[in-house]
């Protein structure tokens, strides 16, 4: 050891997009639901890599898309189905 002191800076501010994103929630603002759960299901890789390029060129995540569609089938919550 030298015995030369460092100097440290100012802590950063913090960044509230940055701050949702490690808890989960969207950079849009969005909550996160606390009534998620996590579906996993077996594709092929083929599938898979077409799912992930509609999905990129619509602008949108994997996972928004097929909430979509699995809504889209068998509705949400409250509504009637038929």
């Amino acid at each position: 050891m030298t015995g030369k002191q460092m100097q440290m800076g100012d802590k950063p501010a913090r960044d509230p997009t940055a701050e949702l994103w490690i808890k989960g929630a969207s950079a849009k603002g969005e909550s996160t639901n606390p009534w998620t759960a996590r579906l996993t299901i077996d594709v092929t890789p083929a599938l898979r890599g077409r799912i992930k390029i509609i999905a990129f060129e619509r602008g949108t995540t994997v996972a928004e898309m097929l909430r979509g569609l699995l809504e889209a089938e068998f509705g949400t919550p409250g509504e009637s189905q038929g």
